[in-house]
């Protein structure tokens, strides 16, 4: 297996242990810090749960390598595969978060998938007993034939909750015959959910509603490089829990082969009771947050991923201020200099590193606006604090009405990925921090009722607990009838 390491001091071949290979499972995550992490937590829960023997391998790259070295236990190995060379990427770039430009995402996706050789050689290294099953996210597509060839299960990995993904697949598969136009606001069912699932057009995501297009490079690389990968996989690995998501887990089966399940074993992070690098705090936000009254602070963030142009973050700026609350704003822009209006001694900006958990969590902050990722969505749940939802890409428009509209923990902002104004800002961050109104009450009661539900599904005996216990039983149930496919268990 040529130009592929190992880390943690075991070589590559040697991973064939006890009952010939029952203990393996092999994590390739894609180089997206949003897909990362929880596949990154998901590797943690396993090689620490004390009911579970079994032996990880996480699959990286060598840029990549720092950063999952440090959020992982050294129980867990690494294997490094080199990123490969694709121009215009310029060299070094091996996770989406680096990329100079969103342009160059059509051609970073093209670069993953020249990862299948060295991948193959690696599944090929690990001898004649194969892992219990290799979790690979939905864009290496090219993982399901690996897997297969090396006689493993394929779990898929989307980051996204039950109902998003059910929605995504569903206006994929049976586009709505007459959508209503932008702006007449009509809505339709969505086939499959339930009745009460119905949409807008403004509320479909782009990349979904340009899935039309068969000359689009997503679209493009959707067709030619992940195919029917993801439908024929054995399962599907979910970030979520069942009080939350379990009314759409049968919609979302019926897009996958026969007998595959969801596996709702979420939220990873709390399963995986992480901390350490990931919650450290460079720029003293949690200190700043000492400092101001209970339930008081607007957290503002967008993600890693998300571009927001100066003149959206001039009217955000200017909302939050008038907004009289205190924020702590991490802002990631390279062009955007200084705020058009002063802060305050309230108004924090931060542009390093947030531990982001650890401040959902400071009982000084009442409300988070947010772009609507999956993992911040989960984490605000778990941290029990209600959302402004202001969506920018992928399926953040999905997870933004599930948040306001099916669990009520939230309020929309009107913008759904356009510009918005300052006094938007100013209006809905006062509805989101005013915990004395109705409203306010209904989204607090509502983001409270999460949080216990989170922490109880990763309790012991918890509905993610047992998922997890299940999930590992039945890949070892069914270990013999893949070998069969082979030789003979």
């Amino acid at each position: 297996m040529a130009n592929t390491t190992t880390t943690n001091g075991a070589a590559a071949g040697n991973h064939a242990g006890n009952e010939s290979g029952r203990d393996h499972i092999v994590v390739f995550p894609f180089m997206a810090k949003g897909h990362t992490l929880p596949l990154l937590h998901f590797a943690t829960a396993l090689s620490s749960h004390p009911r579970i023997r079994l032996r990880v391998t996480v699959v990286t790259t060598p840029a990549n390598l720092a950063f999952a070295r440090i959020r992982l236990p050294s129980s867990v190995r690494l294997a490094v595969l080199p990123f490969p060379s694709l121009p215009p990427l310029p060299p070094g770039i091996e996770s989406t978060d680096a990329l100079p430009s969103a342009s160059l995402f059509p051609a970073f996706l093209r670069a993953t998938a020249l990862l299948e050789e060295p991948f193959a050689a690696f599944m090929a290294s690990l001898g004649p007993s194969p892992p219990l099953a290799l979790v690979s996210d939905f864009f290496l597509g090219f993982t399901l034939r690996a897997a297969a060839d090396a006689g493993a299960r394929r779990v898929v990995f989307h980051g996204m909750s039950c109902f998003s993904m059910a929605i995504c697949k569903s206006l994929m598969a049976n586009p709505p015959p007459r959508p209503p136009a932008p702006g007449d606001g009509g809505s339709f069912h969505v086939a499959r959910m339930p009745e009460r699932v119905r949409m807008t057009a403004e509320e479909v995501p782009e990349t979904i509603a340009r899935m039309c297009n068969l000359e689009a490079p997503m679209t493009r690389f959707v067709i030619d490089h992940i195919g029917d990968s993801d439908t024929r996989s054995w399962g599907m690995l979910v970030n979520s829990f069942a009080s939350l998501d379990e009314d759409y887990v049968a919609a979302l089966e019926s897009f996958y082969q026969p007998g595959a399940r969801a596996w709702l074993v979420g939220p990873l992070f709390l399963a995986a009771g992480v901390g350490d690098m990931e919650e450290q705090d460079p720029e003293g936000c949690l200190s700043w947050l000492d400092g101001r009254a209970a339930g008081s602070v607007v957290y503002v963030s967008f993600g890693t991923q998300a571009h927001v142009a100066d003149e959206q973050l001039d009217e955000l700026a200017r909302g939050l201020v008038g907004a009289g609350h205190p924020f702590l704003w991490a802002v990631r822009s390279d062009t955007w200099a200084a705020p058009p209006v002063d802060l305050g001694p309230d108004g924090r900006i931060v542009r390093g590193w947030v531990p982001q958990r650890s401040v959902l969590a400071h009982p000084a902050v009442g409300g988070f606006l947010s772009h609507c990722g999956w993992n911040s969505t989960m984490e605000s749940l778990a941290a029990g604090k209600p959302i402004l939802a202001w969506p920018m890409l992928a399926e953040q428009k999905l997870n933004a009405k599930y948040i306001a509209e099916f669990i009520g923990a939230g309020v929309k902002m009107n913008a759904n990925g356009g510009m918005g104004r300052a006094d938007e800002v100013e209006r809905k961050v006062r509805r989101l921090m005013d915990g004395g109104s109705k409203e306010g009450r209904r989204m607090r009661e509502r983001a409270a009722w999460a949080q216990q539900a989170a922490n109880s599904a990763v309790s012991d005996g918890g509905t993610s607990q047992l998922a997890l216990l299940e999930l590992v039983n039945e890949l070892q149930g069914t270990y013999c009838d893949v070998i069969a496919q082979k030789n003979k268990c």
